[in-house]
């Protein structure tokens, strides 16, 4: 049993992960940079030790600083919470070479999906659906137009080291495929220092749809269900919700087994998402995420279950402590991403902040590192709070997540809190009528950048 395991992130991740250990009984360590001395999560910590300067790469993305920490603390295990170095597979080589624990799953594992050619073929050969596509990297643009004529218009090239939306580019017609092709290629060559692209059917109205799976690392897994995450700017999620509004129990069921039985075969250990586009009654795999997701805590709310307690378990060489007949669906839970941004250009907006008042009451839960006088640092990611709601149906989670909007105050930097209170106006949120692109057409006319 780990006596104490060090958090290898920041924020309200952080703060995430060492309250499921304070409660297990395990001490935990908080690493932190110098911007991130009076941060939450390294006042909640047991321990803390700074790692570095503000800049990510010679902080949270230094390994040698984060080995380092572990030993001059005793830390058995790392957490390390999503971003950063939650899927990189050297990482975890690293740890395991220094007798550490990684709690997630094995690097093969990671590397296998960390390739988006590599993960599609191995969902391939497990049975899960896919999008129809190139076999590999596409090489040159004549090899990129035979393909795409063959599949049809319109397709999307895709980087295969991608991400976060960067190296994916869209063409609708044959006379556009050779600028999305080399502007797919420069933006991967540049983001991800691999210029390897891939071409698939773009599929024009879809909606977003992820299985959470957990495995225990010795052929037994589980689906805890599906989130919605079609709510996206920019490939960015900004909405997430639990169970989809337009999944039937049939769908979830079947698509929930080949998800839960594909990562069974590998033996995949922890938390897993895997991604789908929905369109017509039918999923096609777009990734899968080897991590924790952002939006995890939905899924905890339908089901009542802690993944991270259950990740630490795992790690342990526990089993899981629920078998797929003890999980059941219980209501329904939306999460909003709350960014410290000015609209409507979302550009980030770091500051202090005057006065910070988090909504309480049924069913509201708010993740978030923030307090009175707290200075956002300029350096990472604009994500400071997530609101999640609870309630017994869909309509009921919509209303309570209207007034808990209402009950927050972050005062002293601008955030994305606007955006939630106009988006709970529209009857097409209300009646779960929305795909990937719906939000980018509602920002062209409500909010225009």
């Amino acid at each position: 049993m780990f006596e104490k395991i060090l958090v290898a992130n920041r924020g309200e991740i952080a703060l995430r992960v060492i309250r499921a250990a304070r409660e297990m009984g395990i001490r935990s360590v908080a690493v932190h940079s110098t911007a991130d001395s009076d941060a939450m999560h390294v006042r909640m910590a047991d321990e803390s030790v700074c790692i570095g300067p503000p800049p990510g790469v010679d902080s949270y993305l230094s390994i040698p600083a984060i080995i380092a920490a572990c030993e001059v603390t005793g830390a058995q295990a790392i957490h390390p919470g999503y971003g950063f170095l939650s899927e990189n597979a050297n990482f975890v080589q690293i740890v395991e070479d220094h007798g550490l624990s990684f709690i997630g799953p094995t690097a093969e594992h990671i590397r296998i999906m960390g390739d988006k050619i590599t993960a599609k073929d191995t969902m391939k050969k497990l049975g899960v659906p896919c999008v129809p596509g190139s076999d590999g990297g596409v090489a040159n643009l004549a090899e990129a137009k035979k393909l795409a004529g063959e599949m049809g218009y319109p397709v999307i090239v895709k980087a295969t080291a991608g991400g976060g939306g960067r190296g994916m580019k869209v063409a609708e017609s044959a006379e556009k495929l050779e600028s999305a092709f080399m502007t797919a290629r420069s933006e991967a060559k540049s983001a991800f220092g691999n210029d390897e692209v891939y071409i698939e059917k773009y599929l024009t109205t879809p909606r977003h749809i992820e299985i959470q799976v957990f495995g225990d690392g010795k052929g037994q897994a589980v689906h805890l269900g599906e989130r919605d995450c079609s709510l996206q700017r920019r490939h960015q999620k900004v909405l997430e919700e639990a169970p989809g509004p337009v999944i039937t129990d049939e769908e979830r069921a079947r698509i929930g087994k080949i998800c839960a039985d594909a990562v069974a075969q590998i033996n995949y250990a922890g938390a897993g998402t895997i991604e789908f586009l929905y369109e017509n009654g039918e999923f096609y795999f777009i990734e899968m995420n080897t991590r924790l997701q952002v939006e995890h805590p939905v899924t905890e709310a339908i089901f009542g279950v802690d993944l991270v307690r259950e990740q630490i378990r795992v790690a342990e060489g526990l089993p899981m402590s629920f078998t797929q007949d003890d999980l059941s669906i219980n209501g329904h839970a939306i999460e909003v991403r709350i960014n410290a941004e000015k609209l409507p250009e979302f550009s980030p907006r770091p500051g202090t902040i005057s006065q910070f008042h988090a909504p309480g009451g049924l069913g509201v839960r708010m993740d978030s590192a923030l307090y009175d006088g707290y200075k956002i640092p300029p350096y990472y990611d604009s994500l400071i709070a997530k609101l999640i709601v609870h309630g017994r149906d869909r309509p009921e989670a919509l209303a309570r997540l209207n007034r808990a909007l209402s009950e927050l105050i972050v005062d002293g930097i601008d955030t994305t809190v606007p955006l939630f209170h106009a988006l709970l106006q529209e009857p097409d949120i209300h009646s779960g009528n929305y795909n990937i692109h719906w939000l980018e057409h509602w920002l062209e006319t409500n909010l225009r950048e």
